[in-house]
C-alpha cells in the first residue's frame, strides 16, 4: 500500500510541474516567470493573458482529462475481456467514435453532439465486439475482428475527409488527435461524463476483480456477469466516444498505462489500478502533448502521432509475450 499511496503522490506532484511547464510552451514566447505572474493577476500585458488563459491553460486541462478518460477505460476494457491487449483503440472501439463524430460534423451539428453521436456508435459496437468475444476466447480473433471494423469505419472517414475537400481539417485533425481546440467550454462538458464515469468504475470495482476470477467463478458468487460486463462497455464507450468527439483518436493510452502499472505493483486489483490510472493517464497525455507541441517547434506533432510513437512498439512487445488473460 506504501508504494501505492507514493507512486499516486510522485504522479500527482509531475502531473503538476508538468502542466505549468507545458503553459510555456507555444508559439507566443512566454516565460515561467511571466506565467505566475499571469497566474497571480500582476502582468497586464492582454495578448500574453489571453494566450495562456484561454488557450493554453484549457489545453493542458484538456489533455488531463482525456488522459484520465482513455486510461480508465482502458482499465475496465481489459478486466472485461481479461485480455491484456484489449485496449479501446487497438478493438475498434475509438474508431467507431471518431465514425460517429463525423457523421454528426457532416450534419453541421454543434460540438456537444459529436460526443453524443460518437457514444451511440462505440457503445453500439462495444456490445458487439462483447457478443464475438463470447464466442471465441482467442486473442488473435479479437484483435482481427477491431482492425477489421476500425479498417472498415476508418474507409468511410477518409471518403468523407475525400468529399469535404479543403474544409477537412477537423477530421484530419481527428484521426491523428488534436488538442489545440481546447476551450473551457469543452473543458467544462467532457468534466461530466469524466465525473460519471470514474465513479461509476471505482463503485464497480469489486465486481470487476471478481471478473479476473472468470465468469464460472463470479456467477458461482451471484454475480449476472454479461449484465455488468455490458454495462462497464457501455460506460466505458462513453468515455472513449467524448474523448475522440473533441480530441480525436489518441490511441495507445488505455494500453499502456494499466499494463505498465499492473507490471509496476504486480497487481490486477482495480481498487488500486483505478486512481492510478487516472493520474498516470493524466500525465502521458499531457507529456505526450508538450512534446508534440515542442520537438518541432514551431510545427506542432499531432499528439496521437506521439502516442503511437510509444505505444506501437509497446503493443508488439505485449503481443509477442502475452498469454491468455491478464498477466
Amino acid at each position: 500500500m506504501t508504494n501505492q499511496k507514493t507512486l499516486f503522490i510522485l504522479l500527482t506532484i509531475a502531473t503538476i510541474i508538468l502542466s505549468i511547464i507545458s503553459l510555456t510552451l507555444g508559439g507566443a514566447n512566454i516565460g515561467l516567470g511571466e506565467v505566475f505572474e499571469i497566474l497571480r493577476g500582476g502582468l497586464s500585458d492582454d495578448m500574453r493573458s489571453t494566450i495562456l488563459l484561454e488557450l493554453r491553460a484549457p489545453r493542458v486541462v484538456m489533455a488531463i482529462l482525456i488522459g484520465m478518460l482513455l486510461a480508465s477505460s482502458g482499465v475496465v476494457t481489459q478486466s472485461v475481456f481479461l485480455n491484456p491487449l484489449a485496449d479501446p483503440y487497438i478493438i475498434g472501439i475509438a474508431a467507431s467514435a471518431v465514425f460517429g463524430a463525423v457523421v454528426a460534423y457532416l450534419l453541421k451539428l454543434p460540438d456537444f453532439y459529436y460526443g453524443v453521436f460518437a457514444f451511440i456508435c462505440s457503445a453500439l459496437l462495444s456490445l458487439f465486439i462483447f457478443k464475438l468475444a463470447k464466442k471465441t476466447q482467442s486473442v488473435a480473433t479479437l484483435l482481427i475482428i477491431g482492425i477489421a471494423l476500425s479498417s472498415f469505419l476508418g474507409a468511410f472517414t477518409s471518403f468523407a475527409t475525400y468529399l469535404i475537400g479543403e474544409d477537412s481539417f477537423k477530421i484530419v485533425a481527428w484521426s491523428m488527435g488534436y488538442l489545440g481546440g481546447a476551450n473551457w467550454d469543452k473543458v467544462f462538458i467532457i468534466t461530466l461524463p469524466l465525473i460519471f464515469c470514474v465513479l461509476y468504475f471505482y463503485i464497480k470495482r469489486h465486481d470487476l476483480n471478481v471478473l479476473l476470477s472468470g465468469d464460472e467463478e463470479a456467477k458461482a458468487l451471484g454475480l449476472d456477469t454479461a449484465k455488468i460486463k455490458k454495462r462497464l462497455l457501455v460506460v466505458s464507450a462513453l468515455a472513449v466516444s467524448f474523448s475522440v468527439g473533441f480530441t480525436g483518436m489518441i490511441g495507445f493510452v488505455g494500453l499502456i498505462i494499466p499494463h505498465t502499472l499492473r507490471l509496476l505493483l504486480k497487481t490486477s486489483n482495480n481498487a488500486i489500478l483505478i486512481p492510478l490510472s487516472l493520474v498516470a493517464g493524466a500525465f502521458f497525455v499531457l507529456f505526450c502533448d508538450s512534446i508534440g507541441k515542442s520537438i518541432l517547434a514551431p510545427i506542432e506533432v499531432p499528439i496521437g502521432v506521439i502516442t503511437a510513437f510509444f505505444g506501437a512498439p509497446f503493443f508488439l512487445v505485449l503481443a509477442i509475450n502475452s498469454r491468455r488473460g491478464i498477466q
